[in-house]
């Protein structure tokens, strides 16, 4: 049940005719991509910064409804700021990395998710999911290549070893389109996935929570506070998140029994919120929602000439901010690994990798957040006590406060055992191991490491840029240089010992690393990176 007392008025996209609609034959394009949300227009923009034309398609012609998503991790800012995305996102955004855990009335401890100075990204902004998509609409329509086409529901699909076909319905007549490959990122409720008679494996919790947006004025910090058995909620948990234009994020544990429909009512809001804000604190209420938990995932992402993505591939609970996030990670894992198969300089077995390295990913955010649910909301009266037991320790002992979970907060996947990896064969005291994501770093030149690693394959040369190794082509791939000062903050940061070489995918995550530059092992693993080498 949703309630949307004084809604914000969303943009709307027109609807336009495509030339395909009244072509002889059936259109044929290299991707299609079906779903024009943060994942799919994520992955449109990547493949266009590649030099990659594609279909977007999407049964609406607005951008969400609600707040939805609020949280965005430092990792897939890097994203969208190497997409051109980033920087008004941060502008617009509230920006914050300290949390707040409180058990009754008691401030249990907090924590600071980006301690280190240095980075250019923050350890998280807060926007709301709505002016988000507007971002990633405005960036889409500045690239060409990206064919952005709304109210365009696809009805039906089929596929055969040689193309996949889309049939799609519009406020004109249906047509249909032909397609080398298919990218389902259409959500939940994906299309793609019911046409194709896919289910989902995990688990569903039946605890149901209210989530609420309201307008307000406060002086609260920008910072992430969460209750267990507030004195306002008791027996439940309550979370309280700051977003842009005076947005605040509400969120209640409401039980099993409770009526979704009824809390939803103005008569049944006001006074929860009040309960918690005061009763002096004015405010009106943008948008009010009764969700429950899911943590599942489709067995396999690929299925063909598809692969899914985002929340039409894996879903898991809001605690964590694990959603949005490791489907726009999704699309940086694929949108390289997809140009390179579509301009024939790697085998198409290169896009089995996303399956099991963006596997990996969705195993690791789906028990991330079934343990963050199954500590909020205690199955059992001994979980509750083993809860209560911890959350009473780590108000005084810091060894209990990593048990302590609130929603493990989203980090990036490390590809470990990766078979694109060359392992190491040297020892490094720290640093991204092959498989990590790259860690920025500000250069010396006032630039920053992330920035200058754009969206290709590098090599990161620790030494003067005279020493640095040519510009290489290995099969027909393009590999750039980027020399770093020995003695530089980038330098501790990688273990960057004179002569020291790091090879980084177009994706930012580490391919292989070496004490001296060989160009032989270097070729070897760019080789082995796109799938050429076993």
């Amino acid at each position: 049940m949703e309630t949307r007392l004084r809604p914000r008025q969303n943009p709307t996209f027109d609807y336009v005719r495509s030339p395909d609609q009244s072509a002889a034959a059936s259109a044929h394009h290299l991707v299609v991509i079906v779903g024009a949300g943060p994942v799919g227009l994520s992955m449109a923009i990547d493949l266009a910064q590649h030099g990659v034309r594609s279909v977007v398609l999407d049964d609406d012609d607005t951008v969400s409804v609600g707040s939805r998503a609020i949280c965005y991790a430092k990792r897939t800012l890097e994203i969208w700021n190497r997409l051109g995305v980033a920087a008004p996102m941060v502008d617009k955004g509230v920006t914050w990395k300290v949390g707040r855990v409180r058990f009754g009335e008691r401030l249990v401890y907090s924590f600071d998710l980006l301690p280190e100075e240095g980075h250019r990204m923050p350890a998280f902004v807060n926007l709301q999911q709505y002016h988000m998509e507007e971002m990633l609409v405005a960036r889409a329509t500045e690239l060409d290549g990206i064919d952005l086409r709304w109210k365009n529901a696809v009805t039906g699909f089929d596929q055969t070893p040689d193309r996949a076909a889309l049939t799609i319905d519009t406020p004109d007549e249906p047509y249909t389109l032909l397609a080398d490959t298919v990218i389902a990122a259409d959500g939940a409720r994906s299309s793609l996935r019911a046409l194709m008679g896919l289910d989902f494996e995990g688990r569903v919790f039946y605890d149901q929570f209210l989530i609420c947006d309201i307008i307000m004025t406060a002086d609260f910090p920008s910072e992430r506070w969460f209750w267990f058995d507030p004195p306002f909620n008791r027996g439940q948990s309550a979370l309280l998140h700051k977003q842009a234009d005076n947005v605040w994020r509400l969120d209640f544990q409401i039980g099993r029994e409770a009526d979704p429909e009824l809390e939803t009512r103005t008569d049944r809001l006001v006074p929860r919120i009040r309960a918690m804000l005061g009763d002096d604190v004015a405010f009106d209420i943008e948008w009010a929602s009764v969700y429950t938990f899911k943590c599942r995932r489709l067995d396999q992402f690929r299925h063909g000439r598809v692969l899914f993505m985002g929340d039409a591939a894996h879903q898991v609970s809001p605690f964590g901010a694990r959603g949005a996030n490791s489907g726009v990670q999704d699309a940086d894992n694929l949108a390289w690994k997809l140009a390179l198969v579509t301009k024939d300089l790697a085998p198409d077995g290169l896009l089995d990798s996303y399956d099991d390295e963006r596997g990996r990913a969705a195993h690791e955010n789906l028990m991330n957040s079934t343990r963050s649910t199954d500590f909020i909301t205690p199955k059992s009266p001994i979980s509750r006590l083993f809860r209560d037991a911890v959350l009473d320790l780590a108000e005084h002992y810091p060894f209990a406060r990593p048990l302590v979970n609130s929603g493990r907060l989203s980090l990036p996947t490390r590809y470990d055992g990766s078979p694109l990896n060359t392992p190491d064969a040297h020892v490094f005291a720290c640093g991204p191991a092959p498989g990590a994501p790259a860690i920025d770093a500000p250069l010396a030149n006032g630039t920053w490491l992330l920035e200058q690693l754009g969206g290709q394959f590098v090599v990161l040369y620790f030494g003067s840029s005279d020493q640095a190794p040519p510009v290489m082509v290995v099969s027909r791939v393009p590999v750039s240089i980027v020399a770093v000062d020995p003695e530089s903050q980038t330098a501790a940061r990688y273990d960057g010992q004179p002569g020291t070489a790091y090879l980084i995918r177009p994706d930012q995550h580490i391919a292989g690393r070496w004490r001296a530059f060989d160009i032989k092992k270097v070729e070897t693993a760019v080789g082995r990176a796109i799938g050429l080498e076993p």
